[in-house]
């Protein structure tokens, strides 16, 4: 299916399409209503507003945005960590990344801010550089530039504080630097800032790819989460067969991802090691924080996380902490209670209490209770994977789908409140991986509905290992033709 029918249509064919226009003209939906891709179900393409410190990114991320969003202060080092907007221009969605400045060979916190600009630029479609045009140049622009260019994204140059006629000289320098046109712009007054957004329009992509999940045919990517010392690397090493990665008593010796291909059920499946999630990532330091930056960019690029919990110990805010993570991230979920050998029945009597009590936002997961340590229940890990990864790609039509929802709003009204009773007029299935939904309503659902209708398709439908989205449209109030 082509992006642009992706685009218009989600991921229904075109007779279900035909026949959801259909109902959404019976209910008197029209034109905005209708939008799936609006629905936030299509990822956005990604421009990342990269350069050193005190060139004025915050603030062009504000002008671009068309509000003060990003926290600007007139010193270097404000911002700290990449953060995200939604921004339109000429009708285009897309997402900018703040980041904060880089520079070379920086110690500490500066360290681990230049880190994070990095991580931007990796996961970006294209990159917006900005340099002050009143300083010009510097050594550190030239490390960046080659940094960029190592990345190989399309890069848009911003000569920044051209403020007047007599400033834009001084932009024109900036061709030196080889990456083509340097665009003037007074970040702070708007100027040039129209010409700089055309230019990166054309540098993004329309509709960018998923960023998870592999060509087809290819392995299926599993990341191995959880905190540290939980055994992570026991587990890969077990199934591997042989010593693939380093295991020791010491929690956090994993401190990069490791993919491993590795042969399991008939089939190969590519597993990824991931260094242990601390309590609170801008709590830790020095490699720890660039370990569990690497880890949620590991869970990104996979499609299942099989999280392991340590079963001889009490859950952890941790582990639920992890578990909302991946389930946040989108991906199909399977729950591994690792060192089961080393239970007593009076510790698996009170896990049974702890699962029932925390884990009540991923009951639909599958679970396994192995051990690393002696191979134990090993062979149930991949049907547990190849039971997520099912419901994480289940697809309802609409008349099946429609079918379900006129039952359920007939045997389980929504409650009355404030005099009016809000009513799923019809629904559709957007998308996969994971499932989402868009219901049509005649009025707001209440948080509590919604997730009764969420229990419901899991009910009747399965879902197994896998989160849903459920988002609603609500009927504008118009005169009936």
């Amino acid at each position: 299916m082509s992006n642009e029918h992706l685009a218009t249509h989600g991921e229904l064919d075109d007779s279900e399409y035909a026949e959801f226009m259909e109902l959404a003209a019976e209910e008197g939906f029209e034109g905005e209503d209708l939008d799936l891709e609006n629905g936030g179900h299509i990822p956005l393409p990604v421009l990342a507003v990269v350069g050193r410190p005190n060139v004025g990114k915050s603030t062009l991320v504000n002008r671009i945005i068309g509000r003060r969003e990003a926290v600007v202060e007139d010193k270097p080092g404000v911002t700290r960590d990449r953060v995200s907007y939604e921004a339109t221009w000429n009708g285009r969605r897309f997402k900018v990344v703040d980041t904060g400045g880089w520079e070379i060979d920086v110690l500490g916190i500066d360290a681990m801010v230049a880190a994070q600009a990095e991580l931007g630029i990796e996961t970006a479609d294209a990159v917006l550089f900005v340099v002050d045009a009143t300083v010009g140049a510097t050594d550190t622009d030239e490390a960046l530039i080659k940094l960029i260019r190592r990345a190989g994204k399309p890069t848009v140059l911003c000569a920044n504080k051209v403020d007047g006629p007599s400033t834009e000289a001084e932009a024109a320098y900036l061709w030196s630097l080889g990456l083509g046109e340097p665009y003037p712009v007074s970040a702070l007054h708007g100027r040039g800032s129209g010409d700089l957004l055309d230019a990166v329009m054309a540098a993004l992509p329309e509709a960018p790819p998923q960023t998870f999940g592999m060509a087809v045919g290819g392995p299926r990517r599993v990341a191995l989460i959880g905190r540290p010392n939980v055994g992570k690397s026991s587990l890969l090493n077990k199934v591997a067969g042989e010593e693939r990665v380093v295991v020791n008593e010491l929690a956090g010796t994993t401190r990069d991802p490791v993919d491993e291909l590795i042969e399991l059920g008939g089939k190969t499946w590519k597993f990824i090691d991931t260094a242990g999630i601390r309590r609170r990532v801008h709590l830790t330091s020095g490699a720890d924080f660039y370990a569990s930056l690497r880890t949620s960019a590991a869970l990104d690029k996979a499609e299942v996380a099989v999280i392991l919990i340590d079963s001889s110990e009490p859950l952890a805010e941790q582990d639920t902490r992890i578990i909302s993570m991946a389930v946040e991230a989108g991906r199909a979920v399977v729950v591994a209670y690792n060192k089961w050998d080393q239970m007593d029945e009076e510790r698996r009597y009170y896990l049974e209490r702890e699962i029932e009590q925390d884990l009540v936002q991923v009951q639909w997961a599958p679970r396994v209770n192995v051990s690393a340590l002696t191979g134990r229940h090993m062979e149930k890990l991949v049907p547990a994977i190849e039971t997520a990864l099912a419901g994480w790609e289940t697809r309802i039509s609409t008349a099946k789908l429609n079918a379900f929802l006129g039952e359920l709003v007939a045997a389980h009204p929504h409650p009355i409140r404030g005099g009016k009773q809000p009513r799923i007029l019809f629904g559709t299935q957007a998308g996969t991986k994971p499932p989402r939904f868009v219901l049509f309503a005649s009025g707001f659902l209440e948080a509590g509905y919604r997730r009764f209708v969420e229990r419901r398709l899991r009910e009747e439908f399965g879902f197994v290992g896998t989160p849903i989205s459920i988002s609603v449209r609500v009927r504008e109030k118009r005169k009936r033709k």
